[in-house]
């Protein structure tokens, strides 16, 4: 794919432009998060120390325990009406490949099943992923076509699935969601299909990857990297009449030192390589939301972060309790919280228990500004959580209703969302618990 000799002599000019460039742009930032931080803030009081140990989405991790220095409100707002209560689906790529994308006609009637689907359960937003691998399921100048569509990265399919998207959300007074996977370009060998297009900005730019596992990433670091992203949600800001934008959990890719040794050499200024990778990651968040809001400001950006807070920190390099506590970062965070109410680890710790967690997400300290939502995993319907627990809460047909239930009393936490779409509506495995819990759901939402 790449020459590795003119990639690296690339990186290496590339990194002495982003020495000269931060430097330049350094009273900008600052001026940009002032700015940002006017407008809402938080109610904070004493400091706590907590402590938990970094565990897998799946099970027990052998990762020694990690702190992280927490701050304790003095008390939690109270949850919203259900009237206002925020109820989305995850519609993800895994979506596109069961609708039938060869024509307009085609698609839009399989977009009309879905979102008749969600808004006859009660749902009210719809997050629609249209950039899973650095590409786009729209007209973008910025990223080519999504191999989704067609089968090729880059072919155009004839017409643009998320205007068609858009107007069929809103006409059902449905909210919509621009789902950005903002540093992935290939998640393996076979994903995408048939490869990167020419135009890819990966292509064009290899010194800006990075290779982890057979697949490939943006790096961070660069600013590059940073105004690409940027560029890419404005132009779908500008564009569209989306409701908001919404990243998913996917921020740095691996823990390896090698990963970006030499950015960090030349640019880390004296800090621990975790808190330099974290910085980059917070920069790209916090001028991200400038962007958007000074494009559209009723137009929302949303985090959903892992469930546990010390992978975010430590493995993802996401400040996520940053993001909750502190103005002009996110208008909300929904942590997947994706454990049952039995889940144990494999030593019997009860911590990732989901009404425990959930509670646990409610006590950080969060701006005014800032809303708490919860992802569930509807993907463990019939599966289970992984836990060394009895599974029967993920047979019982009414698992994601209870959790719902259970986040409604929780002080703080104002709604919820689905992942994902077919493991409630096109569920191959378990098709009669599947159809068993979207009934609890309809009940519980449209009584």
């Amino acid at each position: 794919m790449r020459n590795k000799k003119e990639a690296l002599l690339k990186r290496m000019i590339g990194v002495v432009a982003v020495l000269l460039a931060m430097a330049l742009g350094l009273v900008a930032v600052v001026l940009a998060v002032q700015n940002s931080s006017i407008a809402a803030s938080a109610d904070i009081s004493q400091t706590t120390t907590q402590s938990q140990s970094t565990i897998s989405q799946g099970g027990e991790n052998s990762m020694d325990t990690q702190s992280q220095s927490q701050v304790q409100p003095e008390s939690q707002p109270v949850s919203a009406q259900l009237t206002d209560e925020y109820r989305a689906m995850w519609i993800s790529y895994l979506e596109w490949a069961t609708v039938d994308c060869t024509s307009e006609a085609t698609f839009r009637a399989g977009i009309q099943k879905i979102f008749d689907n969600c808004l006859n359960m009660g749902i009210n937003t719809v997050i629609t992923q249209v950039r899973p691998f650095g590409d786009a399921l729209y007209k973008s100048t910025v990223y080519p076509w999504s191999h989704v569509l067609t089968g090729t990265q880059g072919q155009d399919p004839g017409y643009d699935p998320l205007a068609i998207m858009v107007e069929e959300a809103h006409s059902r007074q449905l909210k919509i969601e621009a789902w950005v996977n903002p540093y992935r370009v290939r998640l393996n060998s076979n994903n995408p299909v048939g490869g990167l297009a020419d135009n890819n900005p990966a292509e064009l730019h290899p010194d800006w990857t990075e290779e982890v596992n057979d697949g490939i990433y943006y790096n961070p670091a660069f600013p590059d990297v940073q105004q690409l992203v940027i560029d890419g949600v404005l132009e779908i800001v500008k564009n569209y009449e989306v409701d908001g934008v919404h990243l998913d959990d996917y921020f740095y890719p691996t823990t390896e030192e090698s990963f970006d040794a030499t950015e960090y050499a030349l640019m880390g200024n004296g800090k621990s390589l975790a808190d330099w990778r974290r910085e980059n990651v917070n920069t790209l968040i916090r001028n991200l939301y400038a962007a958007i809001k000074q494009v559209r400001p009723g137009c929302t950006l949303g985090i959903s972060p892992q469930g546990n807070n010390d992978n975010n920190y430590n493995s993802q390099y996401s400040d996520v309790s940053l993001w909750l506590s502190t103005p002009g970062y996110a208008d909300y965070i929904m942590p997947q919280i994706y454990w049952g109410f039995d889940y144990l680890t494999q030593s019997g710790r009860e911590d990732y228990q989901f009404a425990k967690l959930a509670q646990d997400w409610a006590y950080y300290p969060r701006a005014a500004s800032v809303k708490l939502y919860v992802g569930l995993g509807a993907y463990r319907i019939g599966v289970g959580d992984g836990g060394y627990s009895d599974q029967t809460e993920w047979s019982n047909g009414e698992n994601l209703k209870k959790m719902i239930e259970q986040c409604r009393n929780v002080e703080g936490i104002s709604g919820f969302a689905l992942y994902r779409y077919n493991n409630l509506f096109d569920n191959a495995e378990y098709p009669q618990l599947a159809q068993q819990e979207a009934a609890a759901l309809t009940n519980l939402l449209k009584p």
